[in-house]
């Protein structure tokens, strides 16, 4: 924020001196010079200008990025709410999807697991869609891996949140040791699962993950996507809330 704010005032000045400078070839240096110390008196005079200049380039910046993101919904929504290599819970055929790319060891996803568990729990209405973005190193990597292997012998989606609840929970840092045993007290298959980690389905879920990401320009763990927003951070449940209540009155699609 405070690198938005320099960067704005320093705009804001250049934009004023250029704005009285239009004609500048027909100043001599002089003039220029008388101009440019009006702009600086006027600027310290009423810094608030700079104020308003910042926060008026926050909300053109953040207005731009929402029609790009909404933009790259529109050419990737099939694979955003629908993917064969998605996991997806809830009600299958809610009125409202809300996906989530997460990381095991995203310290923040850990902290939101409660929010998603509160979701499916007290919304009915909702389908719930998780993607597998390992972006924080090799653990989180071999840790997803895993989750896709899970996901491949589990079309309910039950036994893979159970597991993918343990791992999320679970202390230390996420790996392929840690994720295999998670997949061991969630009761499933082991040896099929040593079998599906060197299938080309796994490296097609998380190829698929981080060419949605970057079309979308998310580059970090936690981010959401519901309706035609994309939400990044750990936003809290009851923020969650209000972009699911926005998005149903709005009739969003899937």
């Amino acid at each position: 924020m405070k690198n938005l704010r320099l960067a704005a005032f320093g705009a804001a000045t250049a934009l004023l001196v250029a704005t009285t400078g239009v004609n500048a070839q027909g100043f001599s240096d002089q003039q220029r010079k008388e101009i440019q110390q009006i702009v600086k008196e006027y600027l310290i005079q009423h810094p608030e200008v700079l104020q308003e200049v910042a926060t008026e380039l926050e909300k053109r910046q953040a207005a731009a990025e929402a029609d790009r993101n909404k933009a790259a919904l529109a050419k990737n929504r099939e694979a955003v709410f629908n993917s064969p290599y998605q996991v997806t819970l809830g009600n299958p055929q809610g009125d409202v999807t809300l996906v989530e790319f997460f990381d095991y060891n995203c310290g923040y996803c850990k902290r939101a697991l409660g929010d998603k568990v509160e979701l499916l729990k007290n919304d009915p209405k909702l389908r719930l869609v998780l993607k597998e973005f390992p972006v924080l190193g090799p653990g989180s990597i071999e840790a997803a891996q895993v989750a896709v292997a899970v996901r491949m012998q589990d079309k309910t989606g039950k036994k893979y949140f159970d597991f993918h609840q343990r791992l999320m929970s679970g202390r230390g840092q996420a790996d392929k040791a840690r994720a295999l045993a998670a997949a061991k007290d969630a009761g499933l298959d082991m040896a099929r699962i040593e079998k599906d980690l060197g299938s080309e389905e796994v490296r097609k879920s998380l190829q698929e993950s981080m060419a949605i990401a970057e079309s979308l320009g998310i580059n970090g763990t936690p981010t959401y996507v519901v309706g035609d927003q994309v939400v990044a951070g750990a936003v809290g449940l009851d923020n969650l809330k209000k972009q699911i209540a926005a998005a149903r009155s709005g009739s969003a699609t899937r």
